[in-house]
């Protein structure tokens, strides 16, 4: 993103339907909805002289009584309100946006119709707010985060999706019918250190056989997300790479986050958790399955506070976690005013400070996570910085994409592939 992406930009195909109206070829406008129905928003349109961008339109037909769209997250910043404001065509139903993209382009998005055009941090209800943001009614293809049934108010979670030709393949997320499987199990462990109990999901791989050479570990937080076919479908992925020969058998263990309000205790440098990790959780796999003990044969990953959480649990056991995957690891946590951490304390200073570690690192981060607490891209590029200067091994890698599981889905094999020595 940059200031080209706030320039106005003209859309050929709106242009041309605005000079038939203005004609007074009324009939242009339905052959306009004709076609969008047909193809679908947003129109996407090659930009001449530049082939790794497009022009990309967002829609909006009035039923009567618009005042206002805006454009919610994909290509917009969190508040930027008008500078996503969609601009009426005269003398039509017709309303629109359009933006210069980098047509390898991944997000997800909202419309919001009627906007009240004020900043969330001064929204007096700010779920009032969020309910006008809705899937874009001209476009087909949307995702969905399921609900977890064990939590009582949750919710689906749903948004439009833009993916733009040139966007990454995901081949290794989807299921194929030679492939073998692994085997899925869940657990419900109950944690002393915690004090609460919590479902742990359990990966064994095809062929998984109790007297062969230990097998790598993989440890992965917010273990929902990373089993369920619509986020990021582990299981999947651990199944086709290792068919292909891209990777070494590995056991994959994923523990529950239980609540939010659990994972924003839990998941952002937090020693109890830590200590849950390696003095219950990691002897309670081993006990039962044949895996490492070696730190340079396990893996300890996540995305967001889970990433951030992967790299403590990496500077802080060592000894047990060898190689860190952090997906936009949420890396501008100061601990302002939680766990009584100084506001000033940041994970980053701390391996400024520390001694070099037996530690390996994948890091990656999407150009569109810039929001109105963080700028996740230099949070992510400063810790890539200091563990360079450091003498880290680290693969570094940015995306054209959000904070989302749909980018996160494609990323975490490139991740396994870094750290696993097999890319």
């Amino acid at each position: 993103m940059g200031d080209s992406e706030k320039k106005s930009f003209v859309s050929p195909r709106i242009a041309r339907g605005g000079d038939a109206l203005a004609n007074g070829e009324r009939a242009a406008l339905d052959a306009f909805w004709q076609e969008v129905a047909l193809n679908g928003s947003p129109l996407i349109e090659p930009l001449e002289g530049e082939p790794n961008y497009r022009l990309v339109t967002f829609l909006w037909r009035d039923p009567g009584e618009t005042r206002n769209v805006v454009v919610i997250q994909g290509p917009a910043y969190w508040g930027d309100w008008y500078n996503h404001l969609l601009a009426h065509l005269p003398e039509s139903d017709l309303w629109y946006k359009t933006y210069r993209l980098r047509s390898d382009m991944r997000t997800g998005y909202w419309l919001s119709p009627n906007d009240p055009l004020i900043p969330l941090r001064e929204t007096e209800d700010v779920q009032a707010h969020w309910s006008r943001f809705q899937l874009d009614p001209l476009n087909p293809r949307s995702h969905t985060y399921p609900k977890d049934d064990e939590l009582p108010d949750d919710e689906d979670f749903s948004f439009s999706l833009l993916e733009l030709p040139d966007a990454p393949a995901q081949p290794w997320i989807v299921p194929r019918p030679q492939v073998p499987q692994g085997k899925l199990e869940m657990f419900r462990l109950r944690s002393e250190i915690l004090d609460n109990e919590r479902r742990v999901w359990l990966y064994t791989p095809p062929g998984y056989e109790p007297s062969a050479t230990p097998y790598g570990l993989l440890l992965v937080f917010d273990g929902l997300a990373y089993i369920h076919p619509s986020l990021v479908p582990t299981p999947t992925i651990l199944d086709n790479l290792l068919h292909e020969g891209k990777i070494p058998p590995l056991v994959a263990v994923f523990p529950d986050s239980l609540s939010l309000e659990a994972r924003n205790r839990e998941l952002p440098c937090y020693p109890p958790f830590v200590e849950y990790l390696t003095r219950e959780l990691l002897p309670w796999v081993r006990a039962r399955y044949h895996v490492t003990d070696e730190p340079a044969r396990t893996i300890v990953a996540g995305s967001s506070y889970g990433g951030l959480a992967a790299a403590f649990a990496g500077l802080t056991a060592p000894q047990v976690f060898g190689n860190v995957l952090s997906q936009s690891g949420a890396f501008w946590y100061s601990g302002k005013d939680e766990h009584d951490i100084d506001a000033e304390w940041l994970l980053t200073r701390r391996f400024v400070e520390s001694p070099r570690l037996p530690l390996r690192f994948y890091l990656d981060v999407g150009l569109l996570e810039h929001t109105h607490d963080a700028d996740m891209v230099w949070c992510n590029r400063h810790m890539r910085d200091v563990l360079q200067a450091k003498g880290y091994n680290v693969t570094y890698r940015e995306f054209m994409g959000g904070h989302h599981y749909i980018c996160w889905r494609g990323t975490f094999a490139d991740g396994l592939l870094a750290l696993t020595g097999k890319e």
